[in-house]
Parts: structure tokens; sequence; C-alpha cells
């Protein structure tokens, strides 16, 4: 790795209540987001979450990365279109918004209407790669309205096929839905990417790559890297009950199942669930972020001969991401590759 961007929490607010919000969440993250709709996140945690993320940005530069951050938005500000309106969410979680495949780096177009302008506060680093010579792709801004939601949805009764929010009214992905190696990226359809999202992706990148869409046993899937983290050429951690069965592309790879969480039950998560301890980062092959508490993951990583680099992440941990969340790597040096 030799470019990074990573995420800020400044402004952090919880948007106004919507069910495609609902979809991916537990009852109770629920519940905290319809009783905080339109309120501030704690500045408390707001704090605690910005300096973990200065601290990540100081390893990553005492790494030899260069590493640039987004200026942040106000989230508290009304926007909308034809026939719908909200405030934003926040700026943390880049991995989100940029799906960087080679010198393209693409805009998710996002199906939470609270993130609809979530790219703004990186657009001035994206001008920035565009004169470098960078090409930036945006798909077909999607329109949001409420044909794309699925009336009265509620989930799916234990055992049944996944049935996501959103509908086929237009392309909508999270960029965090793909995960790239290589030549090959690895997606999964979500409670916010679609498969007219997943055909965009395929389309646009042509022959050059091949999209696998994999089937992933969540309930309330969205975003792929706590469920399926490939690590380094055939190293591929995976999360013991989501994975049933490993994709077959994978079967010359060592397949480990990562360690049970140790976040605490009385930690509060908004958005995730504790195994968002698999959402690590690699900055090379033999170098690996790990949340400093995390002595299981830590143990994993050292014995798959991957050193793993301390850094206290649980207050940002909180907010809905780890170390791959709050991070989109810009620029690795090194060829292109098919890894199978």
């Amino acid at each position: 790795m030799e470019e990074v961007i990573v995420g800020a929490v400044d402004g952090a607010h919880f948007p106004p209540w919507h069910i495609a919000m609902a979809a991916p969440l537990s009852p109770e993250q629920r519940s905290v987001f319809q009783e905080r709709a339109g309120r501030p996140f704690p500045a408390d945690e707001i704090a605690a979450a910005r300096d973990e993320l200065d601290q990540l940005a100081d390893i990553l530069e005492g790494e030899g990365i260069r590493v640039r951050r987004p200026e942040p938005r106000d989230h508290s500000q009304s926007y909308g279109a034809p026939g719908w309106s909200s405030t934003g969410l926040y700026d943390a979680m880049p991995r989100d918004l940029l799906l960087v495949v080679g010198d393209d780096v693409i805009e998710a177009p996002m199906a939470w209407r609270s993130r609809y302008h979530a790219v703004s506060a990186y657009r001035p680093l994206l001008k920035e790669y565009f004169r470098k010579g960078a090409r930036w792709t945006s798909p077909p801004k999607p329109e949001l309205p409420d044909e794309l939601y699925v009336t009265g949805w509620t989930d799916q009764p234990e055992g049944e096929p996944f049935r996501s929010v959103i509908t086929e009214f237009e392309p909508t992905f999270d960029a965090a839905d793909f995960i790239r190696c290589g030549r090959d990226i690895f997606v999964q359809r979500s409670h916010v990417t679609n498969a007219m999202g997943i055909e965009w992706v395929r389309r646009h990148l042509g022959c050059d790559y091949q999209v696998h869409e994999v089937q992933l046993a969540d309930d309330h899937p969205m975003h792929i890297d706590a469920s399926l983290m490939p690590l380094a050429p055939g190293k591929l951690l995976i999360h013991p009950d989501r994975v049933p069965e490993v994709p077959k592309i994978f079967k010359d790879w060592e397949v480990r199942v990562a360690p049970r969480p140790v976040i605490p039950d009385g930690h509060p998560l908004y958005m995730t669930s504790k195994w968002i301890n698999m959402n690590v980062l690699m900055i090379d092959e033999d170098r690996m972020l790990v949340e400093a508490e995390d002595e299981p993951m830590r143990r994993l990583a050292e014995g798959w001969g991957i050193t793993a680099i301390p850094c206290p992440f649980r207050s940002f941990n909180t907010f809905g991401g780890s170390f791959h969340c709050a991070t989109v790597d810009v620029r690795r040096r090194g060829s292109l590759d098919s890894y199978f």
C-alpha cells in the first residue's frame, strides 16, 4: 500500500428513520435509530472515535504510507429530490462509497437516502486524482423513490431465502459489498446492493475483471467485508456461520475461520455485529492492522505468518465499521495478477 484515504467521524448524525435502514439492523439497533433520528451522535463517542482515526493515520504514515483525509460536511443539513428529503449520516467509511479498481475510482450509487451525498466530503480528493490521470466514474445517479423500496418489508422467517428491502427499480450498490482480489472481484446481493448494481459493475469493468456473486448465509446482509475476507494470496478468512460453503474458486486456498469477537456485551454497536472484528486491513501480504484489544485476531495473524499491527479502534467500531471500512486504498505497488 502506498496511499490510503482514512475517514472522518466529525459531524456524525442519526438520519431520519426510513425502512431501508431497518433491514440490516437488529431490533435493538432499529429502536436506537428511531429514537435518535435527526440527532447528532453523542459528542464523547465522536471524540473517542476521532482520536482512534488519528492514531490509525499516524500508524499508517509510520509504515511509509501516504494518508489522505476528507473534508467533513455538516450532516444536519436537509436535502432531497422529488418525493423525499433527508439529512446525512457521516464521512467515516470511505470503503462504503468508493470502489477503486486499478486507476478507476467509482462512486457508489447508494440506496440509503441519508447517504445520497455521502461522497461529497471526498470530492476534493477525487478531483485531485482525476487531474493526476485517474479515471473518475459516477454510475447513474439513483432517484431513490418509493418504488426502490419494498412496501411493508419485514424480516424473512428463519429458513426462508433472503428477501431484500430494495427492488430492481434502478442500479444501487455500496462499494463495501465488493471485495477485490487481483483480477477477481467478489460481491454479495444485500439490503443496499441489488442485481442491477452488480450487473452495472460487471459491464463497466468489462473482460479485464471477473465479478463473482457469492451466496452467504447472512440474515441482515450489508457489506461483504465482515463475512469473507481474502488476506493475501492463498489465505482466506471467513465468518464461521455466514459462509456455510466456501466458494469453489477458493479450493486451493487455505481457509481459516475468524476467532470469536472479544468486544464486551455492553459496548455500543449502532450498525454492526461484534463480527466487525473480521474487518481488518492488510498493508501488504505480511502486515495487518488489528484492534489493540483483539488478542485472538492477533494470534491468528501471527499463526499465519502475518505481522499484526495493533491499533485501538473499539470506539470507532461503535459507528459501524473497523479498519477496512474506515479506509480505502487508492494506490498499491505491484502488478495486476490472477490468484486463481
